[in-house]
C-alpha cells in the first residue's frame, strides 16, 4: 500500500479522525449520561403512580433513547460532512503555498534563479515564502557575480596571454630578435597576470571571510603616517604632494596590516589618477562611535554613477588608462571587503567631474 505524502491529504485525514472521534465521544456520553437524566426526570413526574405507568415509562424511555440514538448519528453524520468540506477547502488552501514553493525550489535546483513565489498571507507561510524570496534573490545576484567574475578573467587575461603568445611565436620564428626590451616586456606581462591572480585569490579570500585577522587597538594616525612614507617617493616622481592631517585620535579596533593594506590601495589609486602638481590629504578624524580615515585627492572626480560602482571588482572609469598604469580593476573590491571584515564602512564621495573625490574608512573607536 503506497504511503500518503501529500500535506493537504494528510491534513484532511487528521481532521477527519478528529471528527470521528469527536462524534464517538459525544455519542457514547449521550448514550450513557441520557437514560440516567431521563429516568430521574421521570421519576419525578411519575411519583407515586402505579404499574402500568411503570410499563409507560418503560415504553417512554426506550422511544427516548431510540430517538436520542438516531438524532446524534444524524447530527455526526452532518457534522462530518460539514467538517469534511471546510477541512477540504482549509487543507488545500494550507498545503497549495506550500507545494508553489516546492515547485519553485525545484526549478531553482534546476538553475532558474530568477524564480520567486508569490506572497499571499502574513503568517508563518507567508513569512516562508518572503525567506525564500530572499534566498532566491541572494542565489540570482551571487550566480550574476559569478558569471560575470568568470567573464572579466577571461576579459583581462586575454591581453596579456596574447602578447605573450606573439611575441613567443615571433621568437620561435625569428621574426623578433631575443633583445633585452622583449624579456623587459614579457616579464612584464607575465607580473600582470600574476598580479591580477594573487588579487583575485586575496578577493576571494576576503569575500569567504577566510583571511586571519588580528583586531586590536591601532592608532590610526601612525599607520597613516607610515603610508605616507611609503608613497612619498611615487608621489615626488609625480609632482604630488601628499599631506598630512591627522589630530590627536582614540585608536581603532581593526588589524594594522589590514588597515595599511586597504590605506596603500586607497593612496595608490590616489597618486596614479590625481592631476601633477596637485595636493592628497590623508586625513584621521574620532567620535564617540568611529575612527574615520580619509584619503582626498584632486583628481578628475566621479559621477553619481561612477560613486555607485566604483567599489565593483573590474569597475574602472578609464579603462585604457588604468590597464596602462598597471592596475588590477579589483583593489578597491578588496579593499571594501577586508574594511568589512573588520566590522567598518567604507566610501566615496565626490562633487562631480574635475572636482576630486574623497574615499573614507570608518572604523570601530576603542571603547
Amino acid at each position: 500500500m503506497r504511503r500518503v505524502r501529500r500535506l493537504g491529504t494528510r491534513l484532511l485525514l487528521a481532521n477527519f479522525v478528529v471528527i470521528v472521534v469527536g462524534g464517538a465521544t459525544l455519542f457514547l456520553t449521550v448514550d450513557l449520561v441520557a437514560p440516567g437524566a431521563f429516568d430521574a426526570a421521570m421519576g419525578h413526574a411519575m411519583n407515586g403512580t402505579g404499574g402500568m405507568d411503570e410499563m409507560m415509562g418503560g415504553l417512554v424511555r426506550a422511544a427516548f433513547q431510540d430517538a436520542v440514538r438516531t438524532s446524534l448519528l444524524l447530527a455526526v453524520l452532518a457534522a462530518s460532512v460539514s467538517a469534511v468540506v471546510v477541512s477540504l477547502a482549509l487543507s488545500t488552501r494550507l498545503s497549495k503555498p506550500i507545494s508553489r514553493l516546492a515547485q519553485a525550489s525545484r526549478r531553482i535546483a534546476a538553475g532558474r534563479y530568477a524564480e520567486r513565489v508569490q506572497m499571499t498571507s502574513e503568517d508563518e507561510i507567508g513569512e516562508l515564502a518572503r525567506s525564500f524570496n530572499l534566498m532566491a534573490a541572494s542565489l540570482e545576484t551571487t550566480e550574476r557575480r559569478r558569471l560575470e567574475l568568470v567573464g572579466d578573467v577571461a576579459h583581462e587575461l586575454r591581453t596579456p596571454l596574447a602578447t605573450l603568445d606573439g611575441y613567443l611565436e615571433g621568437l620561435e620564428d625569428g621574426v623578433i630578435q631575443p633583445r633585452e626590451e622583449t624579456w623587459t616586456l614579457l616579464r612584464r606581462e607575465t607580473a600582470r597576470m600574476a598580479r591580477l591572480v594573487n588579487d583575485l585569490q586575496e578577493l576571494w579570500r576576503a569575500e569567504a571571510k577566510q583571511l586571519p585577522l588580528t583586531i586590536e587597538p591601532v592608532d590610526v594616525g601612525a599607520v597613516a603616517a607610515a603610508a605616507a612614507d611609503r608613497f612619498s617617493a611615487l608621489a615626488s616622481e609625480r609632482a604630488v604632494e601628499l599631506r598630512l592631517d591627522t589630530p590627536p585620535a582614540p585608536s581603532a579596533l581593526a588589524d594594522r596590516e589590514r588597515l595599511a593594506q586597504v590605506l596603500d590601495n586607497l593612496l595608490s589609486n590616489a597618486v596614479r589618477y590625481t592631476a601633477e602638481g596637485t595636493t592628497i590629504t590623508i586625513g584621521v578624524q574620532g567620535d564617540r562611535e568611529w575612527v574615520t580615515l580619509s584619503v582626498a585627492d584632486q583628481g578628475p572626480g566621479l559621477t553619481e554613477e561612477q560613486l555607485a560602482k566604483v567599489f565593483e571588482r573590474f569597475y574602472r572609469i578609464d579603462p585604457s588608462r588604468s590597464r596602462a598604469l598597471g592596475g588590477s580593476g579589483i583593489g578597491l573590491a578588496i579593499a571594501k571587503a577586508l574594511v568589512g571584515l573588520m566590522d567598518g564602512r567604507i566610501w566615496a564621495e565626490s562633487e562631480g567631474l574635475e572636482r576630486g573625490a574623497t574615499f573614507r574608512v570608518a572604523l570601530p573607536r576603542v571603547a
